[in-house]
């Protein structure tokens, strides 16, 4: 995020899989950022599909979408946002979870 200028301030939710809410560092993440965690069906996350910069057959077999992470975050980013989304920063991938960001588009005033 600080390659982008953005901190911890900047976030306004959390989002993932339904199925994937129980998930206890996902819990731990929302608690310790104190922000709320949004779950989405795969039927939601399928509709991001076309947008997401890349798409996994593994994660498409255990969870029914090509990509959790990003289509989350852009789901939300318009939920939230009431806009079109775009992806700020692009699935990373650690150890132990993924990571993206999305935010609304922003309308030129």
């Amino acid at each position: 995020m600080r390659e982008r200028g953005l901190n911890v301030a900047d976030l306004h939710a959390l989002a993932s899989l339904d199925g994937k809410l129980a998930e206890p560092g996902l819990q731990a993440l929302a608690v310790q950022l104190d922000l709320p965690l949004h779950g989405l069906t795969v039927e939601r996350l399928r509709e991001y599909e076309p947008r997401l910069t890349s798409r996994s057959a593994a994660a498409r077999r255990t969870t029914g979408c090509a990509g959790v992470a990003e289509a989350s975050a852009l789901a939300l980013a318009e939920a939230l946002g009431g806009a079109s989304a775009e992806l700020l920063i692009a699935k990373r991938r650690s150890a132990n979870a993924t990571f993206a960001l999305a935010r609304a588009r922003q309308e030129p005033a």
